[in-house]
């Protein structure tokens, strides 16, 4: 049988390249390759052998984290070679990307998300009108940043303006949204018409956290991961409904993984969605897809 010609990207120019580089290493060692014939390459330095090379792939995977790999950018470069590649599209990508559209879409139809404003430059030194219609605490971050790059939880004035400053090293926008205290969990979701939820799992940082920050992410401790999550039957339901709605409102295609927070009280609050989810066989979403009956290698076929 003629193996599949796959173009692993990964790298790329974001601030997320390590992030998308350790990535790629355990994909590679997990795909199987009696099926799939792999080559990588790296949008930062690989975009000329890319386009020579487009005839003969046959699929792309796209492993890219943050800004030219997550927001709609290659899969557009993508689409003009007439390379197909997993996962969502430009116009699902770059909405998901986007903090902002992507809150004002949840809240259209019908989903939870706190309240929020938008920054503007001025706030960095004098942020007292964000005050107006939020209070304390405030989470401040860039929104077309992942991985929690740039994001601070603000508890009076001077940390606010900070964390303004801060954020805009990362974007030219950023957001300012109520704090919501409670339990992360995370949904995830695969297909495109048929969709299936996937188990919830809980994300607990180490105590010496305030949130799910890069630290709590990456390092290796840093942070418990539990999946399935140990909530209610009809608090799991709610989350997976809210995650396929999540999945639809962005047009999204393929899989995805919609951050949620779970208050005290019961109530959840729609966090953001990932397009292109952490993807080593101990990551989030195959940890739940492992759950729900489909190993590391079972996945990568399905998308």
């Amino acid at each position: 049988m003629k193996k599949i010609n796959v173009a692993l990207l990964a790298g790329g120019a974001s601030t997320e390249r390590e992030v998308s580089l350790a990535g790629a290493s355990g994909f590679e060692e997990a795909i199987n390759r009696d099926r799939y014939e792999l080559s990588r390459y790296d949008p930062k330095t690989d975009l000329g052998l890319l386009t020579r090379d487009a005839d003969s792939i046959d699929v792309a995977f796209i492993l890219l984290h943050g800004a030219y790999g997550e927001d709609g950018t290659v899969q557009g470069y993508l689409d003009l070679l007439g390379i197909p590649y997993q996962g969502s599209g430009v116009l699902g990508s770059a909405l998901a990307m986007d903090k902002n559209m992507a809150k004002v879409l949840y809240r259209l139809n019908g989903m939870p998300v706190a309240d929020w404003e938008m920054a503007v430059v001025t706030d960095k030194e004098t942020p007292e009108r964000l005050l107006e219609t939020l209070q304390f605490p405030l989470v401040v971050k860039p929104i077309r940043a992942g991985s929690s790059l740039g994001m601070s939880v603000a508890g009076n004035i001077e940390e606010l303006g900070k964390g303004i400053r801060v954020a805009y090293e990362h974007d030219s926008q950023v957001m300012v949204e109520q704090f919501v205290k409670g339990r992360e969990i995370t949904v995830g979701v695969l297909g495109n018409d048929d969709l299936i939820p996937l188990p919830l799992i809980e994300i607990i940082p180490g105590d010496e956290f305030t949130f799910f920050d890069y630290k709590a992410k990456y390092e290796k401790g840093a942070s418990q991961e539990i999946c399935p999550a140990k909530v209610d039957t009809s608090v799991a339901e709610k989350a997976q409904e809210f995650a396929l709605a999540a999945h639809r409102a962005l047009q999204l295609r393929g899989y995805s993984r919609t951050d949620m927070m779970l208050t005290p009280e019961g109530n959840l609050y729609i966090l953001e969605t990932n397009t292109i989810p952490g993807m080593t066989p101990t990551s989030l979403l195959p940890q739940a897809a492992k759950e729900y009956g489909l190993n590391f290698s079972e996945l990568i076929d399905r998308l």
